[in-house]
């Protein structure tokens, strides 16, 4: 783990608590860790969607566990990022049957149009490309997650619309 490398600051404002408490009461006293996960998700999205290491120790103590507990979820699951990551992540789906309808290939053109690598972000902080598994939509291969968002059916006029639209803030990436 990066422990050291990228520097957050953490900001656990009154409303961000606020819902952290309202997510920790769905559960009992004793078993906030069933909480974890919601928990990582609203702390990421208050915090540029990335969660660093002094950030992961920040959520163990809200919940009473261990920090290791947090690292080990955080280590596992790609929906949570360990350093920062572009306004815009483009997820490409890797596995079998995106691959074979050209997933490979859509991630390259869009890595080649950004003028970066898979795993980097553009200078600009824009954008980030990664490929990721198995994201369940293997009726719309080739495809790609933006935000809570499925792009499906990916070509290259496609991506050059999304990067077109994303460029103009025209595309919402959560739905609350």
């Amino acid at each position: 783990m990066e422990k050291y490398t990228y520097k957050q600051d953490i900001n656990m404002t009154p409303e961000l608590m606020a819902r952290i408490n309202v997510l920790l009461s769905h559960y009992p006293e004793d078993k906030k860790k069933s909480a974890l996960l919601p928990v990582l998700h609203e702390v990421q999205d208050a915090h540029d969607n990335w969660l660093s290491y002094e950030l992961q120790e920040k959520v163990a103590e809200i919940l009473n566990i261990q920090p290791v507990e947090v690292f080990e979820v955080v280590t596992f699951y790609t929906m949570f990022n360990q350093k920062p990551i572009g306004k815009y992540m483009f997820e490409f789906c890797r596995t079998s049957c995106c691959m074979i309808r050209g997933a490979e290939d859509m991630m390259d053109y869009t890595c080649q149009k950004l003028g970066i690598k898979e795993g980097e972000t553009t200078v600009d902080g824009m954008f980030t490309v990664v490929g990721v598994e198995c994201l369940g939509a293997c009726g719309y291969a080739p495809m790609m997650q933006l935000g809570d968002y499925y792009k499906e059916h990916l070509t290259k006029e496609k991506i050059d619309e999304i990067i077109t639209d994303c460029r103009a803030g025209k595309v919402i990436l959560h739905d609350k």
